[in-house]
């Protein structure tokens, strides 16, 4: 419209030149130029910002027919994001011949009986493994964790106390006791830490057990971990209470694995060590490639717990609200709280403006802690 008014007072100007006389000529071609110059700037400004923002090289895929993944926000091919991923049961004791770990997107840690913990690697892509184990026995708790990722729940058997949740019919694990496609390797000098899959038996159950690699209709896969832009990550120093990390502790939690975890700046991992009892204090590693265990994001969660029986079984409640926690990355670390309200919701994770945190791209892990346990970050003791 302004652009039209000027117009107007232009043909409106020429028309007076042609017609008037020399002081009306001057009177007004003097404010038709004030009009011209207050306007122009404005079009200016207009057509900028118009015009589309550039993406970055970041926002870019590396090659063609790559995405985002949901599970670390890394670049993966269409095909392993629209997979559904799988989760496997591992010890976590001196005997544990532990192949393919480092490869875990998410590697949950937890107490079973006698204080030795267990893991549970996801795997979002588990499409070439020769050998992925050692697979251990099921705790039911470790199945609402990976309910929550829509996954394929691999384990070999487990006591009674899992019947439950392994018998419902939207479970779909796969059983090394009931499998064809599991095999046991002498290599570990024990009866029960030596079992192992490989890729081609998963699949091979799969297809034999009747289940779909696709996401179950209303997963809403999507929304799980919230992450930070590349370009932008994450550094927790917006966050005034925030702390330095250079090491957690987690042994006075799991006193017989030991396990810690040391920033490493280089790389803005944390590696992962372990003192096993009975073994060397030191890094720990995967079996098939020799790499340590490292990652982006730590998670811990303190979790309602009961013990079962005189053996030492325990129940953890993993769908629960309000639940105190932390996040651990880049070097720093903040207090959370943690919710999750139905077997196939995320558990999501907010900081104590109760805004959900973002995790950094790249791999994370989350340890379990049972409520009144505590643990250590550079030496000074968190409850």
């Amino acid at each position: 419209m302004k652009r039209l008014q000027v117009i107007l007072l232009v043909a409106l100007s020429s028309t007076l030149l042609l017609f008037g006389c020399g002081k009306e000529r001057e009177e007004v071609v003097e404010p038709i130029v004030e009009q011209v110059v207050e306007d122009e700037p404005e079009t200016i400004e207009e057509d900028v910002e118009a015009a589309p923002e550039e993406e970055t090289q970041e926002d870019l895929p590396p090659q063609e027919g790559m995405v985002r993944s949901r599970v670390t926000n890394e670049w993966v091919t269409e095909e392993v994001n629209n997979t559904r991923p799988v989760t496997v049961m591992m010890p976590n004791t001196k005997t544990a011949a532990q192949y393919g770990i480092s490869r875990a997107d998410v590697l949950y840690e937890c107490n079973v009986e006698g204080s030795i913990t267990r893991l549970m690697g996801l795997f979002q892509d588990w499409s070439d493994f020769d050998r992925l184990g050692n697979v251990r026995s099921c705790r039911d708790y470790y199945v609402y964790w990976s309910f929550e990722w829509d996954a394929f729940y691999i384990h070999y058997g487990g006591p009674f106390y899992i019947d439950e949740v392994i018998n419902r019919p939207d479970t779909e694990d796969i059983d090394g006791l009931s499998s064809s496609n599991f095999w046991r390797a002498n290599d570990t000098g024990s009866s029960t830490d030596n079992a192992y899959v490989d890729t081609e038996g998963i699949k091979a159950d799969i297809s034999k057990l009747g289940y779909s690699m696709q996401y179950r209709d209303g997963y809403a896969s999507e929304e799980h971990y919230q992450f930070a832009p590349d370009n932008a990550p994450n550094t927790l120093d917006q966050y005034s209470d925030a702390i330095t990390a250079g090491k957690i502790d987690m042994s006075p939690t799991y006193p017989v694995t030991n396990c810690y975890f040391i920033y490493n700046a280089e790389t803005g991992l944390y590696d992962r060590y372990q003192h096993l009892s009975g073994t060397a204090d030191g890094p720990h590693i995967d079996k098939a490639n020799g790499k340590q265990l490292a990652f982006k994001n730590v998670l811990i969660q303190n979790t309602y717990f009961e013990v079962r029986d005189q053996k030492g079984y325990l129940a953890f409640q993993c769908i629960d609200s309000t639940r105190d926690g932390w996040f651990f990355t880049n070097g720093k670390g903040i207090h959370v709280t943690w919710e999750k309200t139905s077997d196939y919701g995320p558990t999501r994770y907010f900081d104590d403006n109760g805004n959900e945190i973002e995790l950094n791209t790249g791999k994370t892990m989350v340890c379990i802690v049972e409520d009144g346990d505590s643990f250590l970050v550079d030496d000074v003791k968190i409850n």
